[in-house]
């Protein structure tokens, strides 16, 4: 097992500069998840790391070991695809061993390798099988086990779970984690699913337009999001937005809008900037049917079994809360919203206040 180090990243493909200046590291026997929207850079950050892709400036470590200039093969690292790339020619078994006969591994060695991971991933029956004759989830857990055999210092996956369907998709998140449990090494993980983010990371990176937003555990990501970008791409369903003003009145500080007056807890950092146009955020559970200061008219309700979601519309913004499982209301009904002011977000001009 081996951390991983990156350096002032620099690729541009063309006069189309894809990302400038990334820095980040991943400890060892960490569970990494480099997320964002599609055509961020994620995947050519993966890429570079597993030297597929030249990279313009910068250092790639693995380890102590710089690996920048090194060819993909020597740089032990082990990449699961998205389309699994199996051949279809050869069976599982050989699918497995494939990587280990090239390297002249004793035939000993390679039974007992491929034997040990199938064994792990629950895939021994399948061994003579042609990849033709698996389903999606069969296909990628021999995708894995290819990778497990040759005990790479640091796996690399890029959007594994993307091709399988929503009940798959999760049972296999479930499998991932025991499996990294299992093998207490390290995995950087490409995704722009933060469910799959959210569930399997120890640590999330998350990147736009070639720039990282924000690296931190899913929990500080949710509850503290750096800026505007990180707050509404994490979190389903979305964080409410609602622009107004902050103002102070002796020990008062308070948030005003069209749709919203409520007190805030005081911070007295903030009084420089009162008067000034903000941007308050509020989770959906944040909001709850009751007796408090915002109302609106109920347009959509949606019954997902545990909860209800309610969208609403208050003077031109939507809003979006949540309800028990009982909740009774119907469209067209006028609601208030009870505030929970305990985990608000402020964000002035885009950032974190």
């Amino acid at each position: 097992m081996a951390g991983l180090e990156i350096k002032n990243l620099k690729k541009t493909f063309g006069k189309n500069t894809v990302m400038d200046n990334i820095s980040f590291e991943v400890a060892d026997g960490t569970f990494c998840i480099l997320l964002g929207p599609s055509g961020c850079g994620k995947t050519t950050v993966l890429r570079l790391i597993a030297g597929l892709e030249q990279l313009d400036e910068g250092e790639i470590f693995i380890g102590n070991r710089e690996v920048s200039t090194l060819s993909p093969k020597a740089r032990d690292i082990a990449m699961v695809f998205q389309s699994y790339a199996l051949y279809p020619h050869m069976n599982v078994y050989e699918n497995m061993a494939f990587s280990l006969k090239i390297k002249k591994v004793s035939k000993k060695e390679i039974d007992k390798k491929v034997r040990d991971a199938a064994r792990l991933l629950a895939i021994e029956g399948l061994l003579q099988r042609k990849p033709k004759e698996l389903s999606g989830g069969q296909k990628q857990r021999v995708a894995i086990g290819r990778a497990i055999v040759r005990s790479p210092k640091l796996f690399l996956f890029d959007e594994p779970l993307s091709n399988l369907d929503a009940k798959l998709r999760s049972t296999m998140r479930v499998e991932l984690a025991k499996l990294h449990q299992k093998l207490a090494t390290t995995i950087l993980y490409v995704t722009h699913d933060q469910v799959e983010a959210m569930t399997l990371g120890d640590t999330i990176i998350l990147l736009d337009n070639g720039i990282i937003q924000q690296i931190g555990t899913p929990r500080e990501i949710y509850e503290r999001p750096s800026n505007l970008f990180v707050a509404t791409f994490i979190g389903s369903p979305p964080i409410n937005l609602i622009e107004g003003t902050l103002a102070f009145d002796e020990d008062r500080m308070f948030f005003k809008s069209n749709e919203l007056m409520t007190d805030l807890e005081l911070r007295e950092d903030l009084k420089k900037y009162s008067g000034d146009e903000i941007t308050i955020g509020i989770r959906p559970e944040s909001l709850t049917p009751g007796d408090g200061p915002l109302s609106g008219s109920l347009e959509i309700v949606e019954h997902i079994g545990s909860e209800t979601i309610l969208y609403l519309r208050s003077d031109n913004t939507r809003i979006i809360a949540k309800a028990a499982s009982d909740f009774q209301g119907r469209a067209g009904d006028t609601i208030s919203l009870a505030l929970r002011t305990t985990n608000l977000h402020l964000f002035r001009k885009g950032i974190r206040m």
